[in-house]
């Protein structure tokens, strides 16, 4: 069974291969949409969330690495 499931991989290998070439030989050689926006859009992706997270850690009032050491007392012990 072995050589027969090596035989099988290796021809599906070839035929995938000859559709892909294939394949390429007929596309035309023009740019398509991610040739001609996709840094742009790259670009502006990056700078809007960039923005925001600026925005986001300015405007929030958001504090960083608060240690809770000396502001959590604690309460007394109930055995009601």
């Amino acid at each position: 069974m072995f050589p027969l499931a090596r035989y099988a991989l290796n021809h599906l290998k070839i035929q995938s291969i000859r559709k892909v070439v294939a394949r390429q030989g007929h596309t035309k050689p023009s740019s398509d949409f991610h040739d001609k926006y996709g840094n742009m859009l790259l670009i502006g992706g990056s700078t809007f969330c960039f923005v925001g997270y600026v925005i986001y850690i300015t405007q929030m009032g958001v504090e960083w690495n608060l240690s809770p050491v000396g502001r959590v007392t604690p309460r007394e012990w109930n055995n009601d």
